[in-house]
């Protein structure tokens, strides 16, 4: 019995001197080990930022000249729910739903209101109009949110009826998908923080400029004699979050979507004039013809009642133009 309390008084006595030990470790001010150095830290980005990527304004095949502005003339608009037999539109009908690519990023023109999740803006308003006149219900749509990028392929591998996404009709894109005829029409300009002295496009050489991957936006930038560099994002919205943390010096891209990121951060603003033109149409396969010059007669519709006047007074009061549809041009 002896030994054994000798023993645990022992092991008392050795814990003792290990924490008195530790404490004086501690008090001396003892270093931790494997201590790391801290230099610098990279500000994170989001996913799939490139720095000056190749552009399609470099180089490549010779476009063929048109007018990107005339599409196909319209048809009489059948009633809806009664579709023509053989065709596109009644394709979609026994589909029960019209399948369209659009933006979820874009404020104003696409996007996700925050209490709702449901999707709405101007371009939403378009296809809402072109299921309307299928079904007769404007809520028969499957929405594909798809990228700047992604709208052709889109189009072409034929994984969406529509892609309605402030999208420019250009002589480039004509050769391979149809456009509607123009519902609405943009221009280019540069948005940057209050604090900038930047006043357009011209006083951005050598300076990072953020624009989305596949759009006009970021072609023309590429031309621009300053020669700012490129940062090409997914998403416009990205391209804001880069202005905010100070990694771009501005960006440039339609007014229309710039005016949605100027209401969404009161720290920012739009300089200069608008220094292209950029005819919205709603992109449509070329095997497609029908449909093209169905939805050229739900345009025309929706301009003639007011819902395009309506539907512009709701989301691009704040761009400042007056809410003058464009005038139809057709090409045949």
């Amino acid at each position: 019995m002896e030994g054994r309390r000798g023993g645990v008084v022992r092991g008392i006595a050795v814990l003792a001197v290990a924490v008195a030990l530790t404490a004086s470790a501690c008090s001396a001010g003892a270093a931790p080990v494997d201590r790391v150095r801290v230099r610098s830290a990279e500000r994170p980005v989001p996913v799939g930022v490139e720095l000056n990527p190749a552009t399609t304004s470099a180089g490549g095949a010779p476009v063929p000249q048109c007018d990107p502005t005339a599409s196909l003339r319209p048809t009489d608009l059948p009633p809806p729910g009664a579709m023509p037999a053989g065709s596109t539109m009644r394709a979609i009908q026994d589909r029960g739903r019209l399948i369209a690519g659009v933006d979820q990023n874009t404020y104003l023109f696409g996007f996700r209101d925050p209490t709702t999740n449901a999707l709405q803006g101007f371009d939403i308003d378009r296809v809402r109009e072109i299921a309307q006149a299928i079904f007769g219900d404007p809520g028969r749509v499957q929405f594909k949110v798809i990228t700047s990028a992604e709208r052709i392929d889109a189009i072409t591998s034929g994984e969406v009826d529509v892609v309605v996404r402030t999208m420019t009709a250009t002589c480039e894109r004509w050769a391979k998908i149809n456009f509607s005829q123009v519902y609405y029409t943009a221009g280019q300009r540069v948005l940057v923080e209050k604090s900038s002295g930047v006043q357009g496009v011209d006083q951005l050489g050598g300076q990072r400029v953020c624009a989305a991957k596949g759009s006009t936006s970021i072609n023309r930038l590429s031309a621009a004699p300053a020669r700012p560099q490129l940062v090409a994002v997914d998403n416009w919205s990205d391209c804001l979050v880069l202005l905010q943390q100070g990694q771009v010096a501005a960006v440039s891209t339609d007014d229309t979507i710039l005016a949605g990121m100027v209401a969404q951060d009161p720290n920012v603003r739009m300089v200069g004039p608008r220094f292209t033109e950029e005819p919205y149409g709603i992109g449509i396969a070329k095997q497609s013809e029908d449909l093209v010059r169905f939805v050229n007669a739900v345009l025309r519709e929706s301009i003639g009642s007011g819902s395009w006047t309506r539907s512009y007074t709701q989301w691009l009061t704040s761009t400042g133009q007056p809410p003058t549809p464009p005038t139809a041009r057709y090409r045949d």
